[in-house]
């Protein structure tokens, strides 16, 4: 009897390998944002990503679940309001100009991914994502709302927002549904401390 051979998913064609975020993400959580991550939303019409600095790494409502934080004036903030779907990607350091140039140009004055010479892919679920990332983790959006300054309870939102022209952030918790990544094999990634963390 002739087994069919298995169809690889578009991700493993890429290079990508399945990996599941509870027993194999091995990143140290506190730093992982602060290394710099790329966010991106949107449809296989249009999309959008931007650099990242700030979210969340954990489980919540018995679901794995990534945080991110998106302020009022970013031209992201409506593809992640109109998406079910996000996804936060991670590069090798070699390729740090692209969290550069996604965390200093907006979305507004051009394609950017087309800039940077970036190839989009999606999900089953046409979450976009580009090939040159070392990992994708898709994630479906459980809660978003904008902070509400009346709950602050200490000065460091309260001083962040006082000089803040992007205006305040939204919250988006997203269960982590898929992620992928490059084997070690393929790919060596350092920290990325030196990208900027203003964000379009």
């Amino acid at each position: 009897m002739m087994v069919a051979p298995s169809q690889m998913s578009a991700q493993e064609e890429s290079g990508f390998q399945k990996f599941n975020v509870i027993e194999d993400f091995t990143d140290n959580g506190f730093q992982w944002f602060r290394d710099a991550q790329l966010l991106c939303a949107g449809t296989k019409e249009k999309s959008n990503a931007m650099t990242i600095g700030w979210g969340g790494i954990g489980t919540l409502w018995q679901r794995p679940a990534l945080t991110v934080y998106v302020a009022e004036q970013r031209y992201t903030k409506k593809f992640m309001d109109d998406s079910e779907y996000f996804t936060v990607m991670s590069f090798d350091v070699k390729d740090s100009k692209v969290l550069n140039y996604m965390g200093t140009k907006s979305g507004r004055d051009g394609d950017k991914a087309q800039a940077l010479g970036l190839h989009t892919a999606y999900t089953v679920n046409g979450t976009p994502y580009y090939t040159e990332a070392t990992m994708v983790i898709e994630c479906k959006i459980m809660y978003a709302a904008p902070f509400d300054p009346q709950y602050f309870k200490s000065d460091v939102p309260k001083n962040m927002y006082g000089n803040f022209p992007a205006g305040v952030h939204s919250m988006y918790i997203g269960e982590v549904v898929n992620a992928w990544k490059i084997p070690p094999s393929a790919v060596h990634r350092t920290s990325m401390v030196s990208t900027p963390y203003s964000v379009k």
